[in-house]
């Protein structure tokens, strides 16, 4: 006697699983230039470490009793290794049923096996995600219309707290597989080929009499570039890997455990020259962050979140001597570094990402003040720059702020963390206050100098006077700056403190819940 039947069902429904939606399906999909999901995680994660579990889930045709086909579950899962380390992979096949909700209901959507698969072993979560959520044709497979909530997003709330959890949008996402787009620490799509919206473009059109094409309505540049409703986009699925693997490459397993240390030949005390000019002494004259962080960090080591979207600030991954490291920069090639609303929702997720998964923060300061005019205050500039300095007084990684030029008023709170050791480094071009010198000047004094014989001359006396109490060595002489640095130092500094503070990063591990509510 063999069980040698039964396993040769399990080979030929494993095969019928491998058709996937069937040939026209699959066709269908390589016409608009994606590929199948079991090609998405072949290429994504390490050759051959992919195991699926709930292959054979999915809905049987029988005759007499016996198994004729199976067209298999619209969502495909398992374990699989990324750069060697276990991760929790699933997305939908959009070859079955356009990737709506799976026939097996622990397997698909949010909820799902593959998120308590993550939980249960704090591993990284990565959702693949091309299906548009529910269907109406579900009502007649159910006889009946379910309540909102069958299907939650408690656990995907909950690993938020928990795992690195990435989604990419690959296809179009809408309803169910939308939110949880958004139920992330780092989202992506492709551009010109996926969309994320609430409701597709046949169903705005009914409700709202739009006619809109997809991109139109929810393609990267309105997601990506004008929402910030996803962080960021490639221009191809290999791109799109790539940067999944590269995320990861600086996120720990679990919020339990230490971000990956890379070792690197690029010295700790390296010094370069091009720092020394690259402020111009012309205070109205901008010049690029990007090039400074690059400089600073370990050679190669930077990784942006959120390139178009908020670009008033600057958010990178990158290392110093090895560790990772969360840096936040002011941008002086966009409103001269001012801080804007989306900048500051930008800088809030990423203080909470860093925090949540212990890594250190650098805040990079050259901010003038918050963005000003109609425009900023219909947009909330106000609130959600203090959203940003609540995130920062909440975070208890250790935090350290390198003045670059300029770090005035409420968004200049934004970028010195008051809480823990403070530390403050500032270049000899920094300057700081509740206010510039000059536009302070104009309104503490302004009847005197209306009436002055030369309105001009006058302005420019008092302001001459009050720069020499914001001279950055007079605050250095109070110790109210830590230190005022040689630029050229400025990566040897980072990196002692950094290592330095590994050992308290080490000993203060687990989730770091929010305490209290954000204004």
């Amino acid at each position: 006697m063999s069980w040698q039947p039964e396993v040769d069902e399990i080979a030929k429904r494993s095969a019928w699983a491998e058709e996937m939606g069937g040939r026209e399906g699959v066709t269908r999909q390589k016409a608009r230039g994606r590929q199948t999901i079991r090609e998405r995680i072949a290429a994504l994660v390490d050759p051959g470490s992919f195991r699926e579990v709930g292959k054979l889930a999915g809905t049987g045709e029988y005759a007499d009793g016996k198994p004729v086909s199976v067209t298999p579950s619209s969502y495909v899962m398992g374990l699989a290794r990324i750069d060697g380390r276990d991760v929790a992979i699933g997305g939908e096949d959009f070859t079955v049923r356009g990737g709506t909700g799976s026939t097996a209901r622990r397997k698909g959507g949010q909820g799902g096996f593959v998120e308590d698969l993550a939980h249960e072993y704090r591993i990284p979560l990565v959702n693949l995600i091309d299906g548009a959520g529910g269907s109406v044709t579900s009502l007649k497979r159910r006889g009946y219309a379910p309540m909102p909530g069958t299907d939650d997003f408690g656990r995907s709330v909950e690993l938020l707290g928990e795992v690195p959890v990435v989604t990419s949008v690959l296809g179009t996402a809408a309803g169910g597989p939308a939110a949880r787009a958004m139920l992330a620490h780092f989202s992506m799509m492709v551009r010109e080929t996926s969309q994320v919206f609430a409701a597709g473009p046949a169903v705005v059109e009914r409700a709202l009499g739009e006619t809109l094409t997809a991109d139109e309505l929810g393609g990267a540049s309105v997601a990506v570039d004008i929402a910030g409703s996803i962080d960021n986009a490639y221009p191809s699925e290999a791109e799109s890997f790539e940067a999944i693997r590269r995320f990861l490459g600086y996120m720990p397993q679990n919020a339990w455990s230490a971000p990956p240390f890379v070792g690197t030949d690029d010295p700790v005390d390296r010094r370069d020259d091009r720092l020394l000019s690259l402020v111009p002494r012309n205070r109205r004259q901008a010049y690029s962050m990007h090039k400074l962080m690059s400089i600073i960090a370990d050679e190669g080591s930077t990784f942006e979140i959120q390139p178009t979207f908020g670009r008033a600030i600057i958010t990178q991954f990158a290392r110093f001597g090895g560790h990772v490291a969360g840096l936040i920069g002011n941008n002086p090639m966009h409103y001269g570094g001012a801080l804007d609303a989306d900048g500051a929702q930008k800088m809030t997720h990423f203080i909470d990402l860093c925090n949540q998964f212990g890594i250190p923060i650098i805040y990079l300061a050259d901010v003038p003040g918050f963005m000003i005019g109609s425009a900023a205050e219909r947009s909330g500039v106000l609130r959600a720059g203090v959203r940003a300095v609540h995130a920062g007084l909440q975070a208890s990684v250790p935090c350290m702020t390198v003045i670059i030029r300029k770090c005035y008023g409420m968004a200049g709170m934004a970028m010195v963390n008051q809480k823990g050791l403070n530390l403050k480094l500032a270049w000899p071009s920094g300057e700081w206050g509740s206010l510039p010198v000059e536009g302070g000047v104009a309104v503490a004094f302004r009847r005197e100098i209306a009436t002055a014989p030369d309105p001009a001359a006058r302005e420019a006396e008092l302001e001459a006077e009050f720069r020499t109490y914001a001279n950055p060595f007079r605050t250095a002489e109070a110790f109210a700056v830590e230190d005022i640095i040689d630029p050229r130092d400025t990566r040897f500094h980072l990196c002692r403190q950094i290592e330095a503070a590994q050992e308290r990063l080490r000993t203060d591990r687990g989730p770091r819940p929010q305490v209290g509510v954000r204004p």
